[in-house]
């Protein structure tokens, strides 16, 4: 129960991998009594679960008459997400929301994203360095899931700001304890937000998902107020803050790998492969909860419904009954088993952009610069344990 309860200390994010080789080396699932969970650390094990109809993502145990109280205000906001709903109400609601990611819808994506890391990159040659969160990583994800919902991108410092209180929030650690006053502020401003935009566009539509979200109630859809903000939210979190952890993650990685930055110069064909290989390594999201709805046998064991699932998706990518030496960067490596994106009924919706995003900064970065190089700095990672991510990075150009 240590080695677990390590996990979710600032040493155990700053390098949680040895911990999870160490759980995974005394059974690849862990049963902790006094939790009543299930801690998943195995490859196999993790895509079997993901995958199972018996295995339910609606875990926040919320009733009717709680989501009407003034204290569970952040619980509502999460709590209509399709993220935290099983078939049919997450197939009615994904059904809606995948229309703004058809391969066509992202491929347009492309000119805006290249512009925007075009523009970002003009400023940073004239520097001659750059902090790569502030400077890159997060403003380009902000910027082109606005777009894609079609809102005002002068109110990025708003959504900034919201997506790292959401993303606190979804973690669940004791951060979220200490910053629930700015929490609840927050879901309080991105409500009348998301509210008063869906009422000026049922009244005029313009191109974007949030016109789709609201105006399909109109149109005959059972899609509630509540559903149509909460999964606003979770749009804007999703396109943001994993993506701006796969960018500033895996430069940072690519950077303590020399020998991979320069086959990736060399050999520019292996991009597509390296950015799966990239998502595997550092794992964005490092874990997802579930709950089991019957009682079942979990990699050997009994387990009871009711029992709270840890699926450990950062553990699962460094298995190595799947993946070779999982402790090496290899951008020639075939990573196409990582669950990075998860499986089944919730791979990431946004999976097709966040590949796009991350390939168009890489290899804009290689071909405008010759050399790219970490500036001294502590290396730290905020203190979330799901959505892992560094606080800062210094990189310098030329």
């Amino acid at each position: 129960m240590q080695e677990i309860q390590i996990l979710f200390t600032p040493e155990g994010i700053q390098n949680p991998y040895p911990h999870y080789d160490h759980l995974r080396n005394l059974n690849p699932v862990f049963y902790i009594p006094e939790w009543n969970s299930l801690f998943v650390t195995g490859h196999p094990e993790n895509a079997a679960l993901l995958r199972d109809p018996r295995v339910s993502v609606e875990r926040l145990g919320a009733s009717a008459e709680d989501l009407k109280r003034d204290e569970f205000l952040p619980v509502n906001a999460l709590y209509h997400m399709m993220l935290f709903r099983d078939p049919p109400n997450h197939t009615r609601l994904r059904s809606l929301v995948n229309q703004a990611f058809t391969p066509r819808v992202v491929s347009e994506m492309r000119v805006l994203i290249e512009t925007q890391v075009d523009e970002i990159l003009d400023r940073v040659a004239l520097q001659g360095k750059m902090e790569v969160l502030d400077e890159l990583a997060g403003p380009l994800p902000v910027t082109v899931i606005l777009k894609m919902l079609g809102l005002n991108p002068q109110d990025a410092e708003h959504f900034k700001r919201w997506s790292e209180s959401i993303a606190v929030l979804l973690d669940g650690g004791a951060e979220s304890t200490i910053l629930m006053p700015r929490i609840m502020q927050d879901v309080v401003e991105m409500n009348s937000y998301f509210r008063q935009i869906a009422d000026d566009l049922r009244e005029r539509p313009r191109p974007g998902l949030m016109t789709a979200l609201a105006t399909a109630e109109l149109a005959g859809d059972k899609l509630s107020n509540e559903e149509l903000l909460s999964n606003a939210i979770l749009l804007l979190v999703a396109g943001h803050e994993t993506t701006t952890n796969l960018i500033a993650s895996g430069l940072h990685a690519l950077l303590e790998h020399p020998e991979q930055l320069a086959a990736l110069r060399e050999h520019p064909e292996l991009m597509d492969g390296a950015v799966e290989e990239l998502l595997r390594y550092v794992s964005p999201v490092q874990a997802t909860s579930r709950v089991l709805k019957t009682d079942m046998e979990v990699g050997g064991q009994q387990v009871k419904a009711g029992t709270q699932l840890q699926l450990m998706l950062a553990a699962a990518n460094r298995d190595p009954r799947v993946f070779s030496h999982p402790e090496q960067l290899d951008v020639r490596r075939d990573a196409s088993k990582h669950l990075a994106f998860a499986a089944g009924h919730h791979y990431c919706l946004g999976a097709s952009l966040a590949r796009m995003e991350a390939r168009v900064v890489f290899e804009k970065l290689l071909q405008r610069f010759d050399t790219l190089e970490m500036l001294q700095q502590d290396i730290s990672y905020r203190l979330n344990f799901t959505l892992r991510g560094l606080k800062e990075l210094h990189v310098g150009v030329r």
